[in-house]
């Protein structure tokens, strides 16, 4: 039978997650849908969340977040969302995943985004171990240290200048392709000291080859040349998951991210969008700063008290108010939790009990 929910969120990165905290803790029933394996699971160090060890990896993030889900009262499923469309009502959503039929009064989309991998294959088996793609989560760990970015856009020109805020041995590696950036920014390039190579990389040389994860040490490169780096960037573009949006006729804009306002509300009506699908920040706070305003303006939208008072004076209400409004089995979940916390904020009082 299919399954009955207020909110179904689809996707479980930090975006997704923080949305379903909210609306369960706010109690409205919730389902997060999302596929084994995700993106944020392969995370090896989280940074930039104040209060979580850089040795705390993305995985490690998502498993306590859905344990505490499911301890406020959320369901999760581990399916692939195949579908989301309005069903026969018009109101409500039809949510189809593999092993799962959902219906939903809003829908809350968090699938993310891809990096596209860099020219050089061979490299992305370094990926977190020397290959990086976000320069605000990692450029930290680099300074003072010889770094490349493997690109021939504007963008990767950009994020080579930038890079000179933390190292002053900086190589863009162009890897035969031609430079597509304008003018302006060759103009600017030429200005900083940021070496251009423009052979091809031919192999990459770990660092300790019996390491378990080897870690990045030397690129080869077809003169034969051979350049020592301690990590650097790729910068070959994104693209969005965005085929349940298109499926759902959001507005995306040009790169194809899904436009949304202040609060995640897309422009299809009942249909939210939160993390990267909707900017590509590859910000773990910043996606969470962006469920917790989905999350808020959702219960705003769902809540059942206050009732409207022209709704009361129109007599579209009964007599008696049925209160709370939150559901018997979250009311359940919540008592639980409740006393567990009363149970951790005890303290003897008698020093001989401690």
């Amino acid at each position: 039978m299919p399954e009955e929910y207020e909110v179904a969120v689809v996707g479980g990165g930090p975006g997704g997650l923080t949305t379903a905290l909210y609306t369960t803790r706010l109690g409205h029933e919730t389902a997060l849908i999302n596929r084994e394996g995700g993106r944020y699971t392969t995370v090896e160090h989280v940074h930039n969340v104040i209060g979580i060890s850089e040795e705390t990896t993305g995985r490690e993030v998502t498993e306590l977040a859905l344990s505490q889900l499911e301890e406020y009262g959320a369901d999760h499923h581990a399916d692939t969302v195949e579908s989301v469309a309005r069903a026969d009502d018009g109101g409500r959503f039809r949510v189809e995943a593999h092993d799962l039929t959902a219906f939903a009064d809003r829908v809350v989309l968090a699938t993310g985004f891809k990096d596209a991998p860099p020219g050089f294959p061979e490299l992305t088996r370094y990926t977190g171990h020397g290959l990086h793609y976000c320069l605000h989560c990692d450029a930290y760990s680099l300074i003072d240290e010889p770094v490349y970015v493997f690109g021939h856009t504007e963008s990767a020109a950009e994020m080579a200048m930038m890079m000179l805020n933390f190292t002053a041995d900086v190589e863009l590696l162009l890897h035969g392709a031609e430079p597509e950036w304008g003018e302006e920014t060759g103009e600017q390039l030429r200005a900083h000291p940021v070496g251009i190579r423009e052979e091809e990389a031919v192999a990459v040389h770990p660092r300790d080859s019996e390491a378990e994860r080897p870690e990045i040490g030397t690129i080869e490169f077809d003169d034969g040349t051979v350049r020592e780096y301690v990590g650097g960037f790729a910068k070959y573009g994104t693209s969005y998951n965005n085929r349940l949006a298109k499926g759902l006729d959001c507005e995306l804009n040009d790169e194809g991210a899904v436009r949304v306002d202040d609060h995640g509300r897309t422009s299809v009506e009942g249909v939210y969008a939160v993390g990267d699908l909707t900017h590509g920040q590859n910000q773990t706070p910043i996606a969470m700063g962006d469920g917790a305003r989905a999350g808020l303006a959702l219960h705003h939208e769902l809540r059942t008290f206050p009732v409207p008072l022209e709704e009361i004076e129109a007599g579209e209400t009964p007599s008696g108010f049925d209160v709370p409004a939150v559901p018997e089995a979250i009311r359940e979940k919540a008592h639980g939790v409740q006393k567990r916390d009363d149970h951790a904020g005890m303290a003897p009082s008698d020093p001989q009990e401690r």
